[in-house]
């Protein structure tokens, strides 16, 4: 199938996917059901990136990538998402690709040369930590209850987040915190570069979750108390925190969109190699009519997926804030991905829940899909919001009610 990206984002689309094939997944292979893989395996895939002229395709030049731009880089993004390595060795992981651009959006100088610069190498990790245990933010964001006030140069952060992703291997933490709590918080809440070294903060335990075995990623309840970081460790404008997490997670939203329309594709691909070999019933699986409408529909429904996420890219790189076609776009591909894995499992049989294939880790992995950068519900509210904003009651206003002369 055929899409108006860039030429150049095709040309290393290419590249992404043959380094995926040749160099990624026979490492995935080896590692299945044994995870997770050691950093000495994915440095070494880094390199090989690197050297393929794949790695980090979205970072300026100046900091280590190819500044390709957002229009680019959406066809990398799936073909390193078609094996759960794929984006961390191409440097597109979540959440470092997000804190990234946020870095890159925001930061000052020195920031990005204390943190930018590393994470682009590889050398540190980051986490972005926002969600908070109940009654705190979630779902709702505005719920928030960690605070942050001003003492004299510096800031003095209190609070307990959980779900912070990678939380636990973090070099440094990105921190929404009220810093004004007589505005409301979408006005009066900012985001702090914290080092996770620093006295007062506290990994309490990586909450045991569905997934990440091959990538051993982790997702980290942490405490602060009275952690102090200098007023220079402010990220962006001072309650501007919100703004700054929106448009970050506009384009994040639609970079997951892609990894994961890569993992579904890769399914399907892994599912009608299998369907071609394996016979029953007087010929192959895929002789049968009922496997192959499922197939041609999951195919279809990812087309769409494909299809939603360029039209809503186009938007953002135009300057639009494209709330609504981010929306939609992640909501639907959550689904679809969901859906066309568990698809794939389903006619792989035993081996599909099997770890000598990668089908399991797949539908282990895209099941937060629904639930990370914003849940279902989330989106489709604000979708519903829009839908019911300008109704045109002339449509019904001839129907009889009760009690009508």
């Amino acid at each position: 199938m055929e899409y108006d990206d860039p030429t150049s984002g095709r040309e290393v689309a290419e590249r992404a996917r043959a380094f995926v094939r040749e160099e990624v997944i026979p490492v995935e292979r080896e590692y299945l059901g044994e995870g997770p893989v050691p950093e000495g395996e994915l440095t070494q895939l880094r390199e090989a990136a690197r050297e393929r002229g794949v790695y980090a395709p979205q970072i300026p030049e100046e900091y280590g990538g190819m500044g390709m731009d957002f229009r680019e880089v959406l066809p990398v993004f799936e073909a390193a998402g078609r094996s759960l390595l794929g984006p961390a060795a191409i440097r597109v992981d979540a959440p470092d690709e997000g804190n990234m651009h946020t870095l890159e959006m925001v930061g000052t100088d020195d920031q990005k040369e204390e943190w930018l610069r590393p994470l682009v190498e590889g050398d540190v990790r980051s986490g972005f930590s926002m969600t908070e245990p109940m009654p705190g933010a979630g779902s709702d964001p505005k719920m928030i209850r960690t605070t942050a006030e001003k003492d004299g140069d510096e800031w003095v952060i209190d609070g307990h987040k959980w779900w912070t992703t990678q939380g636990s291997e973090a070099d440094v933490l990105l921190v929404m915190a009220r810093t004004d709590e007589d505005a409301h918080p979408y006005e009066g809440c900012s985001i702090f570069l914290v080092p996770a070294d620093t006295p007062g903060v506290e990994v309490v335990r990586d909450i045991p979750h569905l997934g990440g075995g091959l990538t051993g990623g982790s997702h980290a309840e942490i405490k602060y108390e009275n952690v102090r970081v200098p007023e220079e460790n402010l990220l962006g404008e001072e309650n501007a925190g919100f703004a700054i997490a929106q448009r970050r997670l506009g384009p994040a939203r639609l970079t997951h969109c892609m990894r994961f329309s890569g993992m579904a594709e890769r399914a399907l691909d892994v599912a009608k190699a299998y369907a071609e070999e394996r016979r029953a019933f007087d010929g192959t699986l895929s002789d049968k009519q009922a496997l192959r409408f499922e197939v041609a529909e999951a195919e279809t429904r990812l087309h769409a997926v494909r299809t939603m996420v360029r039209h809503a890219a186009r938007q953002i790189a135009a300057g639009e804030e494209a709330r609504i076609e981010v929306a939609m776009s992640k909501a639907y591909a959550a689904n679809v991905a969901q859906e066309a894995i568990d698809t794939a499992v389903q006619i792989c049989g035993g081996n599909g829940i099997g770890k000598d294939l990668p089908l399991a880790d797949f539908y282990e992995n895209v099941r937060q899909f629904r639930i990370i950068d914003g849940a279902d519900e989330v989106h489709k509210r604000v979708i519903a919001r829009n839908a019911f904003e300008d109704t045109d009651r002339s449509e019904v206003e001839h129907l009889l009610r009760f009690d009508d002369e």
